[in-house]
């Protein structure tokens, strides 16, 4: 698909009622700016078989997600710590820790379709906007930002990630995420409960070892609630499938035992 011409940000983002919006396009640039340093300060894991098997689950629930087309990238973080997260425009991050505490397909489905959400629904873009006109005036930002692309853009980008602004989602943007990423995986044909599992696995890990999980409850509310609403959303979902959910698969199994056996030990992101 081709995306529409860019355009100077000053014609991209329009000003409403105090609120500014920031393009498709635009979003996506920055986007990929933050993805590109926030690869100079991660450790991901490289590994051919282990990437090309979550890009396979990512981009076949990013064909369910509504929305912008976006250019969905998913890479793996080498930590044993269970996190995932998204950058605007289409980048999404998962942790090795994820696989590790992971029991079948469908929950690995759910954690990669909560942050398709996210981005689907421009959670990230919101607080790129917010955080961008806390710094700088609509003036200053669009001369800033004129050329897609450029400088500008860099230093935007830089200012997210130093912020950790991607990370800094509200609970109403969360319970969304949930919403439509249960919608999202029970679409590209995958089991809902997966979701809530995982959600379970994370109460339990945080009684057995709470320095797992310290990092997901950093940047997401606690399970609890979570999962009783997901419970009845994932049951009328069910009910109204078309064709039997996916819970687990072969190819599931081998790069567990791929990543828990046979790669060398992840790194711990404290």
């Amino acid at each position: 698909m081709k995306w529409p011409p860019r355009r100077p940000l000053a014609c991209s983002l329009v000003a409403l009622a105090g609120i500014t919006f920031i393009s498709v396009p635009q979003e996506i640039e920055i986007g990929r700016e933050e993805n590109r340093q926030v690869r100079k300060r991660t450790a991901e894991l490289h590994d051919a078989q282990v990437t090309a098997y979550i890009t396979r689950i990512g981009r076949r629930l990013a064909k369910a997600a509504p929305g912008a087309k976006y250019p969905y990238s998913f890479q793996v973080a080498d930590y044993r710590e269970i996190n995932a997260f998204s950058l605007p425009g289409g980048p999404v991050w998962l942790n090795r820790g994820v696989l590790h505490a992971a029991g079948n397909e469908s929950q690995v489905a759910g954690v990669l379709a909560h942050e398709i959400a996210h981005i689907a629904q421009r959670h990230a873009a919101d607080q790129l906007e917010k955080t961008l006109l806390a710094k700088w005036s609509l003036g200053m930002l669009g001369a800033m930002l004129g050329n897609v692309g450029g400088a500008g853009t860099a230093q935007a980008a830089g200012a997210m990630v130093a912020d950790g602004v991607f990370l800094k989602f509200s609970r109403d943007d969360e319970r969304e995420a949930d919403r439509v990423g249960l919608e999202i995986m029970t679409k590209a044909g995958w089991d809902g409960r997966g979701m809530i599992e995982l959600f379970e696995t994370l109460r339990r890990q945080q009684k057995r070892d709470p320095n797992a999980v310290d990092v997901f409850f950093s940047t997401h509310p606690s399970p609890a609630d979570r999962i009783q609403n997901l419970t009845a959303a994932a049951a009328r979902l069910r009910r109204s499938a078309a064709r039997q959910a996916v819970r687990d698969t072969k190819e599931f199994r081998a790069v567990k035992a791929r990543v828990v056996l046979k790669l060398p030990a992840p790194h711990s992101m404290r």
